[in-house]
């Protein structure tokens, strides 16, 4: 007996096989659909009847969809909102189906007054993390994806109206002194803290108490960015920054509950940056990030301004690749004036030695 509906209670369920040519090509349906509408319930029969003949002509690989795909995928709540839009788009398409073009041109129609940047890290990589785990788990077709290229970047970023990749501004000694001195104690802390450990904001705010070990001079900082948790060491005099810094409560700002106490006293690796902006203003200095602040001025401190080679700069901010700081967090400071005048000094330099050189063999 094909499938058929039923009525039952509030919702309508299914009954039968799924046939083919008028044979039966799976075990007898007796289940809800889940919908209280026929027009719902007969939506369900015709996915289902899809999905069951596509798997018995083609295998279990072609059966599966990108919404079956998401359902198989360890998500975070982070990596669940992402996905929300997505299978919206595309669960019905079998995963042997989607294309790398696929999930690019999911990007205008999800987010068009977006960067291609942000289309890559919040659409693209979710999607392919959820279709090459279906790979590992069910050998279904595993995804590459070529990035986009600038020429679709600069495209987009016309659409918009707004260019994307602006330069970053790293942080140096003067700019941190500056800002401290205009800053209340604990975001003075947070500043140097991250300027001194190459520490993500996240990872910074993220502090409780029980992540200090001043008496070994070190502090935990959680797993970040495929990085495993640990224990990084700081200075004496961050120790004693660290040790004179009472703990806050930060507030939750929907319900008013006094949260966890953290060492810098915020929630969320967002709630600085209105005070940031008003001691940037009172200190006169441009206004940076902690990123900026931080990370990048770390590496370009040690590495550019000290001399630090690449790779013991890189170890010491975690970065498990050292040309990966030296393409994106090393910022040259040189005068491109001074730069030109070299190949000009050398230039004449060269002339009158080889002159010289050359009037001594006359000579002779």
């Amino acid at each position: 007996m094909p499938l058929e509906i039923y009525k039952r209670g509030r919702f309508w369920w299914v009954r039968g096989h799924v046939e083919l040519h008028g044979r039966p090509i799976t075990s007898y349906y007796r289940t809800s659909t889940g919908a209280t509408e026929e027009g719902g319930a007969r939506d369900w029969i015709a996915a289902e009847t899809d999905r069951q003949r596509r798997r018995h002509l083609l295998g279990d690989e072609a059966a599966l969809t990108f919404a079956d795909a998401v359902m198989l995928y360890p998500f975070t709540p982070k990596t669940a909102k992402q996905l929300i839009p997505i299978t919206e788009e595309i669960g019905d398409l079998p995963l042997s189906e989607i294309t790398g073009q696929t999930l690019k041109e999911l990007g205008p129609k999800l987010k068009p007054l977006a960067a291609t940047d942000t289309w890559w890290r919040e659409i693209v990589t979710p999607a392919r993390a959820v279709i090459n785990h279906a790979h590992e788990v069910r050998k279904t077709p595993y995804l590459r994806v070529k990035r986009y290229d600038k020429f679709e970047r600069i495209k987009q970023d016309r659409r918009r109206g707004k260019e994307s990749r602006v330069e970053r501004r790293p942080g140096s000694r003067e700019w941190i002194a500056a800002f401290c001195a205009a800053a209340d104690p604990y975001n003075a802390a947070l500043a140097r803290f991250m300027f001194e450990t190459a520490a993500r904001i996240d990872q910074a705010v993220s502090l409780e108490p029980d992540d200090l070990d001043l008496m070994n001079k070190r502090v935990r900082v959680k797993a970040q960015k495929g990085h495993d948790a640990t224990w990084v060491t700081i200075s004496h005099e961050m120790m004693i920054e660290l040790a004179n810094l009472p703990p806050k409560q930060p507030k939750n700002r929907k319900t008013g509950e006094l949260l966890e106490p953290r060492v810098f006293g915020y929630a969320t690796n967002t709630g600085y940056r209105r005070r940031w902006r008003t001691i940037c203003k009172q200190a006169g200095i441009e206004p940076l990030s902690a990123h900026e602040a931080g990370r990048h001025g770390f590496f370009t401190e040690l590495h550019v301004r000290q001399g630090v080679d690449a790779v013991t700069a890189a170890k010491a901010g975690r970065w498990s690749d050292p040309t990966l700081p030296l393409r994106i967090y090393g910022h040259n400071e040189a005068d491109e004036s001074d730069i030109r005048a070299r190949f000009r000094t050398n230039s004449v330099h060269d002339s009158k030695r080889k002159a010289s050189n050359l009037m001594k063999e006359k000579g002779n």
